[in-house]
């Protein structure tokens, strides 16, 4: 199937893949070829995998969305996201270690900052 993960500032991922994990505001999501057109919210703060047919798995930090799914396609559309390997995982945990949890654009923030560690691999 064609995948497409593309943020507001770039297309972050382009290509066939076999395989699509995304969270939605409903739960979590995994996508194989012929899959049951959907169209789905993303989670504010959450991870996506996207498997290639070459063999590859990309990981992303995505922020904010919608998730389209045809038999044939899925395309990401993000407000934000992040390939693992270009997270600044101390960014990441400054930015979480900041956030006061008691308010909710602080709440916000250590989801997003959660979610770059996640995607990272650097989740504790």
């Amino acid at each position: 199937m064609t995948v497409e993960l593309v943020a507001v500032e770039r297309r972050i991922w382009s290509g066939q893949a076999s395989f699509v994990l995304a969270r939605t505001t409903v739960g979590e999501i995994g996508v194989l070829p012929g899959h049951e057109p959907t169209l789905a919210q993303l989670e504010e703060a959450g991870v996506v995998r996207i498997d290639g047919t070459d063999g590859t798995s990309t990981t992303l930090a995505v922020h904010g969305g919608f998730l389209s799914i045809t038999p044939d396609n899925v395309t990401v559309l993000a407000e934000f996201a992040e390939k693992a390997e270009e997270i600044d995982v101390s960014r990441a945990r400054a930015a979480l270690d900041r956030a006061d949890t008691s308010e909710p654009e602080g709440a916000a923030a250590a989801a997003r900052a959660n979610a770059r560690l996640k995607a990272a691999g650097a989740a504790e």
